[in-house]
């Protein structure tokens, strides 16, 4: 089983949701925490929670579509905490409408927070694993990237990109003992998903952003060569 205490980690989205789920319960295995995003009162909020929880925290506003921005935020975070251990590629956004209904505009923006914003993060942090030649990456899609439905288009479309991004990633790094792992839950009982109505007015019935940030950690705890498949979460490991 691996140790987690002590080790550095990256979470994009992080302010809420299932990103400060994972946020929290990584702190609860003494893992040091930073955490981006858009809203800056929730992420000062949620960095309060991480540190009383007993270990370092920090956090990162920016646009995770600008990659510029994304180099600067990783670069101001490394001199407060040092290389980061593992990156939790959460923040993504959701906007349902058919192809003729959506305005460009919208579908652009979902592609470039969902696809560009996890290769982005990735290309800042990469290096680092890299040098230390171990790591974990954390990709977080969707069942929608396994199957396409109607007005789901750009997010079904940004969602199948996450997989194949990863998947094409763990084959370059497992060489430098850095897994690839890539979420693809159904719908959680998050911000986004009740704002989208995707609850039927009921949060309680889907999954809990604090349950499956339970198997984010049991799956970093796995032996490093270990492989866990289930419908909810696909592995790939070196």
């Amino acid at each position: 089983m691996e140790n987690l205490k002590g080790k550095f980690a990256l979470i994009t989205g992080g302010g809420r949701g299932l990103g400060k789920a994972t946020a929290l319960a990584f702190a609860k295995e003494g893992i040091n925490v930073a955490i981006t995003g858009r809203n800056q009162a929730s992420l000062q909020e949620t960095v309060k929670e991480i540190e009383a929880l007993g270990v370092k925290a920090a956090y990162k506003a920016f646009d995770i579509k600008n990659f510029n921005e994304v180099s600067k935020a990783v670069e101001e975070l490394n001199k407060e905490f040092g290389s980061f251990d593992i990156l939790v590629n959460n923040a993504g956004i959701g906007v349902f409408a058919s192809v003729m209904d959506m305005d460009v505009d919208t579908w652009t923006d979902i592609i470039n927070t969902n696809l560009l914003g996890t290769y982005f993060v990735t290309k800042a942090v990469l290096p680092q694993l890299i040098a230390k030649n171990e790591g974990d990456i954390i990709n977080v899609s969707s069942t929608a990237g396994l199957n396409g439905a109607a007005t789901t288009s750009a997010y079904s479309a940004s969602k199948f990109g996450v997989i194949g991004f990863s998947d094409s990633l763990m084959r370059e790094v497992r060489k430098h003992n850095i897994r690839v792992c890539t979420l693809m839950p159904s719908t959680i009982a998050t911000d986004m998903s009740v704002e989208l109505k995707l609850t039927d007015g009921n949060p309680e019935k889907v999954l809990q952003p604090e349950d499956f940030a339970e198997l984010i950690v049991a799956n970093l705890k796995l032996p490093r060569r270990a492989m866990l498949k289930s419908a909810s979460l696909w592995s790939t490991n070196p």
